[in-house]
C-alpha cells in the first residue's frame, strides 16, 4: 500500500459526537498521485478473480468518490446508492436501523439486473448496518454481490453483519 496514505489519513476524535473517532481520508482527494495510486489498489484488489463485474454501486456519498473511477478502470456501469427521496423513478428502496432511530437507502429499480455481478464500494467499514442493507437490498435484484472498502475499523468488527465476501485495503 502506498505509505502517503500513512501520511494523509487524519483521526479526529470526538466527532462528531464525544466517544466517536472519525477517520479522514479526505486529504487523499488533494493528492492527485495519492488519489490515483490509492484507485489502482483498490482495483487490483478486487481484480484477482478473473470474473468481471457488471456494475459497480457506491453509497452516498463518500462511496461515489471510489465508486465512480473504480467504475471507470473496471469498463463497469455505475449505480448510486442514495438516501431514500434523492432518486427519480421508480425504485428499490430499504430502512434499517441506527443507534437511535432508522435510515433508508434506495437505487433506480432499473439499475441492476438479475445477471449482474455487482461490486458495492463504500469508504469505510464501521459498525457495517449501511452495507448490510445495500447488500439486502441488492439480493432482491442479483445474489452475485462483492463488497470493497478503502478502511475497515477492526475493533468495531462492522465485517460480521455482512452476509457477502469483502476486501478492505487498510485496516485500522
Amino acid at each position: 500500500m502506498n505509505k502517503n496514505y500513512e501520511r494523509l489519513i487524519r483521526t479526529f476524535p470526538d466527532f462528531p459526537k464525544p466517544g466517536i473517532v472519525f477517520v479522514d481520508w479526505m486529504p487523499v482527494l488533494q493528492d492527485p498521485a495519492s488519489f490515483d495510486q490509492l484507485i489502482d489498489d483498490l482495483v487490483t484488489l478486487v481484480s484477482k478473480d478473473n470474473k468481471p463485474f457488471t456494475k459497480i454501486a457506491a453509497l452516498e456519498s463518500r462511496g461515489f468518490f471510489l465508486g465512480i473511477p473504480i467504475a471507470h478502470r473496471l469498463g463497469a456501469g455505475f449505480v448510486p446508492i442514495r438516501k431514500k427521496g434523492k432518486l427519480p423513478g421508480t425504485c428499490l428502496s430499504i430502512s434499517y436501523a441506527l443507534e437511535y432511530g432508522t435510515a433508508a437507502i434506495e437505487i433506480q429499480a432499473d439499475a441492476l439486473k438479475s445477471d449482474d455481478r455487482v461490486l458495492i464500494v463504500d469508504d469505510l467499514l464501521a459498525t457495517g448496518g449501511t452495507m448490510r442493507a445495500a447488500n439486502k437490498m441488492i439480493e432482491n435484484v442479483t445474489g452475485d454481490i462483492e463488497n470493497l472498502f478503502f478502511l475497515e475499523l477492526d475493533f468495531l468488527e462492522g465485517g460480521k453483519l455482512i452476509n457477502h465476501p469483502y476486501r478492505s485495503l487498510k485496516h485500522i
